[in-house]
């Protein structure tokens, strides 16, 4: 199966085969697939690695309005790498916290992308796999595709994992989950809010394109600040109204005057499509 951002739009640029692929299509669409099959793309340092300097990479490329993640051949992604998983435990604590910062770091970079990024969810995605799900704006999924927080039965927590996971399902969802490492369908993964939709394996690109439909009709720099100030104003206390009410009003003032959004407010007046709209 070719992957939604690729399917139907030749390449511009491909990287060297990698633990992370990086391509882009005409319409500004960016595809990041996790490319380790046999692993079932498990999360060792050359991809957490990988995935934070191409995100990086790609915060600062013009060209790209979109981001999907997704994974090569039966899953998503399986969680952390237990091979580097049993190296670490016989390193030093030094190094034990290096190795979680730079997981973390991945995740946070993820997570504050400035551009709107679809999880492609095509297989399970379990422990740091779920992480990634929860870090993505919008998540499609397979529906045969299962779901499990299994750390503590490893003896572990799911920490750096915990701050997006709270924000996607909520806290009850997510102690139950963590607590049990129960593995859950597709249905339950809709209900409490991790995935968005599911369907079968044949519509995942459609649905996926659904979606890149949707986002190419918006404005860039309306979607980059919507997604900041979500950001800024989740983090505020009921304490901060009188701030959360000058941060958006600052905002929106600042897009009714802007380039883009004088375009839109035109384009929607005279009955036509802005300039950005495909």
């Amino acid at each position: 199966m070719e992957f939604s951002a690729c399917s139907h739009h030749e390449n511009q640029r491909t990287s060297m085969p990698t633990s992370v692929i990086l391509t882009l299509d005409p319409r500004g669409v960016a595809t990041v697939m996790l490319n380790r099959p046999d692993k079932h793309n498990a999360l060792d340092p050359n991809m957490f690695n990988g995935l934070h300097d191409t995100f990086l990479q790609l915060a600062d490329d013009n060209s790209v309005r979109i981001v999907v993640l997704t994974g090569a051949g039966k899953s998503f992604c399986a969680g952390a790498d237990l091979a580097h998983m049993q190296r670490l435990r016989d390193a030093n604590e030094s190094e034990n916290f290096s190795d979680a910062m730079a997981v973390a770091r991945c995740m946070r970079t993820i997570d504050e992308f400035s551009k709107p990024v679809i999880a492609r969810i095509n297989g399970n995605a379990f422990g740091g796999g779920v992480g990634l799900v929860a870090c993505c704006d919008i998540a499609i999924a397979v529906s045969h595709a299962k779901y499990c927080l299994s750390e503590v039965r490893l003896g572990l927590a799911a920490a750096v994992i915990s701050p997006y996971l709270l924000a996607a399902i909520g806290q009850r969802h997510a102690r139950r989950l963590l607590l049990t490492a129960k593995t859950f369908d597709a249905a339950e993964a809709a209900k409490i809010g991790l995935i968005h939709e599911y369907v079968d394996e044949q519509e995942l690109d459609k649905a996926v394109d659904q979606q890149l439909d949707l986002l190419l009709q918006g404005g860039t720099e309306a979607q980059q600040a919507s997604k900041r100030l979500l950001r800024d104003v989740s983090y505020l206390t009921p304490e901060d109204r009188d701030l959360i009410a000058a941060r958006t009003a600052k905002t929106l003032a600042r897009l009714r005057k802007s380039d883009e959004g004088r375009e839109g407010i035109d384009a929607f007046l005279q009955k036509r499509k802005p300039s950005w709209s495909p």
